[in-house]
């Protein structure tokens, strides 16, 4: 496994949305806009393409998401 060799955090992981749980309430867009947008027509949350987090804040975001949309993709 190519892990986290510093064990700080700083592996930079991706993120997935099940648009099936999200309900659009734009947590995640708040919070990192630069990684998440809702859609115009579904308000449903996508994530940027090639965008990715630091291991620490992507788990902060799985955590912070009211609908339970959001995981780290499998490597």
């Amino acid at each position: 496994m190519g892990g986290d060799p510093t064990g700080d955090g700083s592996e930079r992981v991706a993120m997935v949305v099940d648009e099936d749980r999200c309900i659009g309430i734009g947590q995640c867009e708040l919070l990192e806009p630069d990684v998440f947008r809702l859609g115009d027509e579904d308000a449903i949350s996508r994530v940027v393409d090639g965008a990715d987090l630091p291991r620490a804040r992507a788990l902060e975001l799985v955590d912070r998401c009211p609908s339970g949309a959001i995981s780290i993709a499998d490597a």
